[in-house]
């Protein structure tokens, strides 16, 4: 990528957070004010910037267009699939990709292992909100209000012996899982199944779904899934949301 191209990318994503006046914009980029405004212009000149009567820039109204106009190209299974699959061939586990879609979580996608057990899952059929880690990963992120309301119906009935089937422990799972970035489903619907799962943000940084890693416990325990899947799930689901605008 050329060196121009990459600081009109900079630009444009520094505006996009807040207006900037030429001389931030030539803080930002390490870069003489003369070369932030040379820049600023040409974006400008096609829309992709606009100068405020204030005198700063800010995203031009033919970037919000174009984005707009993309979005239809952008399906969450589709930004995802690649990565999921790749994840599911290194791992050799079942990979869950969840969303949270109105009041409900759904499966949007699987990836099941070659040589493996297909596991319950069924694309398009709703999460079981108190035992699923991509439920707890995608739950502990949201506004507690939320949360709340989504659980509203939720019967913590109870699966196995560790399904959680009280609020109060449900919501200090949540809060575990929100410290330390990520969920687990340690045999909470069906004993001989554990899952880890961590949220995917879009591009306002809001959490609207989740990938889960999850493994027969005589193929890989907890704590295995934790050492040996997690960082690689942890980048798979950062790598997905950065392709939906998320930046840390």
């Amino acid at each position: 990528m050329s060196q121009t191209v990459r600081r009109a990318i900079d630009i444009l994503e520094f505006v996009a957070r807040k207006p900037r006046t030429q001389t931030e914009v030539g803080e930002h980029l390490g870069v003489h004010r003369s070369t932030a405004l040379r820049i600023l212009e040409s974006l400008a000149e096609g829309g992709l910037a606009r100068r405020l009567p204030d005198g700063r820039y800010a995203v031009g109204y033919r970037l919000a267009g174009l984005a707009h106009l993309a979005r239809e190209q952008f399906g969450l299974a589709d930004v995802a699939g690649e990565g999921l699959r790749a994840l599911g061939e290194r791992c050799g586990h079942t990979v869950h990709l969840a969303a949270l879609e109105g009041d409900r979580i759904v499966y949007v996608d699987k990836v099941d292992p070659v040589d493996g057990v297909r596991l319950y899952a069924q694309i398009g059929r709703p999460v079981t909100l108190h035992t699923a880690g991509v439920a707890k990963a995608i739950l502990a992120h949201l506004p507690r209000e939320r949360a709340a309301a989504l659980l509203a119906s939720c019967g913590f009935e109870r699966h196995t012996d560790a399904t959680l089937t009280d609020a109060a422990a449900y919501r200090e799972a949540l809060d575990a899982a929100r410290a330390r970035g990520w969920a687990v489903d340690d045999g909470e619907y069906e004993d001989y199944v554990n899952c880890v799962a961590v949220p995917v943000r879009d591009s306002t940084g809001e959490v609207i779904a989740a990938v889960s890693v999850t493994a027969l416990k005589a193929r890989a325990d907890l704590p295995a899934l934790e050492t040996e899947v997690l960082p690689d799930l942890v980048a798979t689901a950062e790598t997905i949301s950065k392709e939906l605008g998320w930046r840390p």
